[in-house]
């Protein structure tokens, strides 16, 4: 500590007890001082453990890694994950600072996404991001214009990703945007116009740049309503971009390419074993996307294609059951907080698949199923009292039947 001597003479740092004469600037506070070689060390203290939490934090992860944690959430799609998850792993990689490449130029790789809807395109994009924590913004392809035409213009998306970010330009940088319904802008051949393709080609050629990289201008608070404001300059060349779509009748295209013959109207004669759509999409090539309507220059900005398969009964019995965020957990939870045990039987689960393959909606259709089949019940129970226990069986989701209700047991009045 300070010594109360000569104030002027025997004043000393209180953390390495030097004279104030023995350094450039001794600093007061309440009943202790300190020296600026302490500040010095103390800040360079700081930035090391600062650096640490930062590694720390943005450790990449393995691709066996990203994949189980993408295992915790999406069923079954197991090709999908690994091509994910190495496409992932690479793009992060290249990101980080401290692996150098030398004179190598890495370039990134952005995302194709193939597969029927409800199969868990979306929710694989959701999913990376949100354990990557890094922003994330989805944009529906249908709704992008050319810029100058009465719609979205490109340039909103990488907008939605910095709101996301909060506005922090390099966060919004590493970020991840999903691009859905993108075979709905391909060009079709068959159909052809003289008046401009505002919402096909022309937004394939909008989103070359962006996609590859380009500095985008956004505005900062969203809107083009004040010219004088200053716009906001984002760096697209390391967000990584995930395009998903359904793409139907892009399997008979395939076929055609493989030899197949297709006649008649939609009639199909094979020579080979008939096929699933799934295994026929994953022998997809350039050039088949190309003959779908996408230009060759958009197809080469997304070199990585991952195809996702159909689900089937069991898988769609699985995702309700198995992921951490189950539909039925979910259900589960909603009655627990008013106290009731909410059971279903086997035989419901399995009508809730079948009923989802038969409107052919995959993964999506399940919760609009047991909402229609619950909203009875669910209105009913919070004014019920001494519900003990809820079971939902086959009737109940087939019939619209009501549901068990089984009741604690009360003591007689005497």
């Amino acid at each position: 500590m300070a010594k109360k001597g000569d104030m002027n003479d025997n004043l000393f740092c209180s953390f390495c007890g030097k004279n104030q004469k023995e350094v450039t600037k001794l600093i007061a506070g309440p009943a202790v001082y300190i020296c600026d070689e302490c500040i010095q060390l103390c800040s360079e203290i700081i930035d090391e453990e600062s650096e640490k939490t930062t590694g720390e934090i943005e450790q990449i992860l393995t691709p066996k890694e990203i994949t189980t944690m993408l295992n915790d959430y999406v069923i079954e799609q197991d090709t999908a994950k690994k091509v994910l998850s190495v496409a992932v792993y690479n793009h992060y990689k290249r990101l980080d600072s401290s692996v150098g490449t030398g004179d190598i130029e890495i370039q990134k790789s952005n995302i194709l996404l193939i597969g029927p809807t409800g199969c868990g395109k979306t929710l694989l994009a959701q999913t990376l991001a949100r354990f990557l924590n890094v922003p994330f913004t989805i944009a529906d392809a249908t709704s992008l214009t050319e810029a100058g035409y009465v719609g979205e213009d490109v340039e909103n998306i990488i907008l939605s990703l910095l709101q996301n970010a909060d506005y922090d330009v390099e966060k919004a940088k590493r970020g991840i945007v999903y691009i859905d319904e993108i075979d709905k802008i391909a060009q079709k051949s068959d159909n052809p116009s003289i008046t401009r393709d505002v919402s096909g080609e022309g937004v394939q050629q909008a989103l070359l740049k962006i996609i590859e990289g380009t500095t985008a201008s956004v505005p900062p608070k969203g809107g083009r309503k004040h010219p004088q404001q200053d716009f906001v300059k984002v760096d697209t060349s390391n967000i990584l971009f995930i395009c998903g779509g359904t793409f139907t009748g892009l399997e008979q295209i395939i076929k055609r390419r493989l030899g197949s013959k297709v006649m008649g109207f939609g009639a199909k004669i094979l020579k080979q074993k008939e096929k699933s759509v799934g295994a026929i999409l994953r022998m997809v090539q350039p050039e088949d996307l190309v003959k779908f309507g996408l230009i060759p220059e958009f197809v080469g900005r997304l070199p990585v294609v991952a195809t996702l398969d159909e689900l089937k009964d069991t898988a769609l019995i699985r995702i309700l059951k198995e992921p951490k965020n189950a539909l039925i957990k979910q259900f589960k939870k909603l009655f627990e907080i008013e106290g009731v045990n909410l059971r279903f039987t086997d035989s419901a689960i399995v009508a809730i698949a079948k009923e989802s393959s038969k409107r052919k909606s995959g993964a999506r259709g399940l919760r609009s199923i047991l909402e229609n089949c619950m909203l009875d019940i669910m209105f009913e129970i919070p004014s019920l009292e001494n519900v003990k226990e809820c079971v939902i069986g086959e009737d109940v989701v087939l019939n619209k039947e009501a549901p068990i209700l089984l009741y604690e047991q009360t003591k007689k009045q005497a």
